[in-house]
């Protein structure tokens, strides 16, 4: 099969010609249809994921067809149409018999714990758990954000942060997970403000349903938001993932306010200071939110269905697997708007 692969970490990946996966007797192995370029990528690119051994192939957004079948699953057939949550839980653990494979003691990753999806075919585990199937009418290239950006975001805005309908919700970074969050979090009904530094990012938050859109560049967050929402909001998320943003987004709560840690804190921002004093004096909520578990999709698949959500309008740039070396080395550089897939292989 045609792959990605870095023998090092920070050095260019290279497009490479590699042995076909086998599926696990509990597994599956996916014919790649469309796989998303994430900044989760560049940080395991970079070196930030200790699960990575090299050489390695990147990849955990992604969407395909089952084309092989491990002997014990019983779910799944050649054929199907799927995708899978970047966490892959083991069905074994205390965590998964609660039903919360997002956090999962033993989770596998595909692009990180073993070799991912930038590449023809990717081997993918414990598949009656971990599988999704997909409505036939989605096109590929809007499913595989589903697998990490958008799942993570419905988590976050849904699951963990309790958005409720005339909520004020401020989300800091309107990259894919940030205007994922945008777009559900007011199909929930909340009044969504959304932060970037990229005027064509803001613009396309206000399409997909912002009241509000603030420049970093040009207005103190916090203040800006306090003074929109006349005392702070109810839900603030950090999209990005570094310490301005995330200071900002406790920074802007209302008291009693939820702050949902969604962007991944990684390498040199791995143990930010936070402003412990508003969290304590204002009973602040810190909450991470780490993808979403296989059977919560059904919930976000249905907005999908009745015409609430619309994750198509978020993918952005469809490139080749030759190009997904420069995409992924530029990912640190924020210059799609929208969610930059693979979709010719």
């Amino acid at each position: 099969m045609k792959a990605v692969l870095f023998e090092a970490f920070q050095q260019t990946p290279k497009l490479v010609t590699l042995p076909d996966p086998s599926p696990e007797p509990h597994g599956v192995v996916l014919r790649v249809a469309a796989t998303g370029v994430c900044r989760s990528d560049w940080h395991g690119w970079m070196g930030h994921d200790s699960d990575i051994e090299l050489p390695h192939v990147p990849g955990h957004e992604l969407a395909g067809v089952v084309e092989a079948v491990g002997r014990d699953v019983t779910r799944w057939k050649v054929g199907d149409k799927v995708t899978v949550p970047f966490i892959c839980g083991c069905g074994a653990c205390p965590e998964c018999n609660a039903g919360h494979q997002q956090v999962c003691l033993n989770q596998e990753q595909p692009g990180f714990t073993h070799w991912g999806s930038f590449a023809e075919y990717v081997a993918l585990h414990h598949a009656d758990l971990n599988l999704v199937a997909l409505p036939e009418d989605m096109e590929f290239a809007t499913a595989a954000s589903l697998g990490c950006r958008f799942a993570t975001s419905f988590r976050a805005v849904i699951d963990q942060g309790r958005v409720s309908a005339g909520q004020w919700v401020a989300v800091h970074g309107c990259g894919g997970v940030g205007l994922s969050a945008v777009m559900i979090a007011s199909a929930a009904g909340a009044n969504v403000i959304g932060v970037d530094l990229d005027p064509a990012k803001l613009a396309l938050a206000r399409d997909l349903g912002a009241v509000a859109v603030l420049n970093g560049k040009e207005a103190d967050i916090p203040d800006a938001i306090r003074e929109i929402t006349r005392g702070g909001a109810h839900v603030s998320l950090d999209a990005l993932g570094h310490p301005a943003t995330m200071t900002n987004s406790i920074l802007c709560l209302r008291p009693r306010g939820k702050h949902v840690q969604v962007g991944l804190m990684l390498g040199e921002h791995a143990t930010p200071a936070v402003p412990m004093s508003k969290i304590v004096g204002q009973e602040i909520e810190l909450l991470g939110s780490h993808g979403m578990q296989a059977h919560r999709y059904g919930a976000m698949l249905g907005m999908v269905a009745s015409g609430k959500l619309d994750p198509a309008r978020l993918v952005g740039d469809q490139i080749s697997l030759a190009e997904a070396p420069e995409a992924l080395m530029n990912m640190d550089k924020f210059r799609s708007v929208g969610a930059t897939v693979v979709t010719r292989f």
